[in-house]
């Protein structure tokens, strides 16, 4: 009973507080033109930022995986400590390089390096380590629904968008000159308190017997090996090629939007696409957790994805969309269902491989296996971009073919995963618990 009236607020209370707060590196859209324009340089410079913020998020994940396993007070201090200091870092390397750019009329690299650094490398490591923190001990804690616990926080990081989207548009409009720098200064001091409060909340079952290392095997690799190699090897290639589809086109997003004549709605779609994100966490991990092979959610994902992307590819639905009410309705079902499925293989990575592997490593080997998110946050967008700036008119306000064609290379990797799921990750006769 103790453990029934405990779990909320030590897991999933903890958990969105966290999440919630380091979900917000997805904002960068919000306020990355501003930072070029402050700092004087190019948004495809600044854009670097955000790249190595996900690449350092799931590098520090793999590398600090056995961290969190050991000590989650300690990583999600770690989580707090540093995803502040890199938003307030951040702060400061703006203001720097907006007053040297205001003095000398170009911009101070050593701003930008900084900025790289700030929201790259230390708010990287923050969200590595954040983000893997919660994720067993809601586990520990909800072991008959683990999907729709894990489903509960991670959904908390793709929400985190639309809530916090609106409230930095009005701090960027209400705080004047310097808004910029100020609202990362005001954001670091509130994102510091809920990851605070939450990293003293946190905490695993007292009936929890936390395997020593000589319980455990001789390491990771041993872990992975109670399987096939070939499985692990599946479920990593096909969570990278998820994240890398999903962030290609999550990037044109707002282009394809505005070639279906729906300019003036950019806003309104992005908070329903960010809920769909978040619904997807929530939805397909709940769900995962009634079938007897969790891996079968990923089909779905895949299904679903390769469905919508053919249909609009067939029907030339970004091309043609504009004035034809069915064709719009189909590309707004494309990006609604990548969304989601982006979300659903977030949530369902930490599950699934507790149900191949067992929860004596879950967090090592998770963290192991968010390397695919770190490379794929270098490949989805840059691969997208290249894509829409090689084909079709790429010089144009909207470049309606190169978005086509980025579907085209979208779908074809889609296939792939599903093979993978089919024929590479193998059902495991009994789910393990340790």
């Amino acid at each position: 009973m103790k453990k029934n009236q405990n779990k909320w607020v030590c897991a999933a209370i903890p958990a969105l507080l966290l999440h919630c707060s380091i979900g917000t590196v997805y904002c960068w859209s919000i306020f990355s033109q501003e930072i070029a324009e402050h700092i004087g340089f190019s948004k495809s410079a600044t854009e670097w930022a955000f790249s190595f913020a996900i690449f350092f998020l799931g590098m520090s994940a793999a590398f600090l995986g056995n961290v969190v396993e050991k000590d989650i007070h300690k990583s999600s201090l770690i989580a707090t400590i540093c995803f502040a200091l890199g938003m307030a870092g951040t702060g400061f390397f703006i203001w720097f390089g907006g007053n040297q750019f205001a003095a000398n009329g170009k911009g101070s690299v050593l701003a930008l390096i900084g900025i790289y650094v700030c929201y790259g490398f230390i708010m990287g490591i923050g969200l590595g380590t954040g983000y893997l923190s919660p994720v067993k001990t809601l586990m520990l804690w909800f072991q008959d629904r683990k999907g729709l616990a894990t489903g509960l926080a991670v959904a908390g990081f793709g929400a985190a968008k639309a809530i916090a989207s609106p409230i930095m548009q009005a701090l960027l409009d209400n705080l004047g000159d310097g808004g910029i720098y100020k609202m990362f200064w005001i954001l670091a001091v509130v994102y510091f308190v809920m990851m605070f409060v939450g990293h003293l909340l946190l905490k695993k079952p007292a009936d929890w017997h936390e395997p020593q290392t000589k319980e455990k095997g001789q390491g990771i690799l041993s872990t992975i090996k109670t399987r096939p190699i070939a499985n692990y090897i599946g479920i990593w290639v096909m969570f990278y090629i998820n994240i890398t589809c999903g962030l290609a086109l999550i990037s044109q997003e707002k282009m394809i939007v505005k070639c279906i004549g729906l300019a003036g709605a950019v806003g309104i779609i992005s908070t329903i696409s960010a809920i769909f994100n978040a619904g997807g966490r929530l939805g397909f991990s709940a769900w995962a957790d009634t079938m007897k092979d969790r891996n079968t959610i990923y089909k779905l994902i895949f299904v679903l994805s390769i469905v919508f992307t053919g249909v609009v590819l067939l029907t030339n639905g970004i091309k043609n969309g504009e004035g034809n009410i069915l064709l719009t309705i189909l590309v707004l079902a494309l990006i609604f269902i990548v969304n989601a499925g982006y979300g659903g293989g977030f949530s369902n990575v930490p599950t699934l491989l507790s149900d191949h592997y067992g929860m004596a490593s879950i967090s090592a080997l998770h963290g192991i296996t968010l390397s695919a998110w770190a490379f794929a946050g270098l490949t989805g967008n840059q691969m997208a971009s290249w894509i829409v700036g090689h084909v079709g008119t790429p010089d144009a306000a909207t470049n309606p073919i190169g978005y086509q064609t980025v579907l085209y290379v979208t779908g074809a990797l889609y296939i792939v995963a599903l093979l993978i799921s089919i024929f590479m990750v193998r059902p495991v006769k009994e789910k393990k618990e340790a």
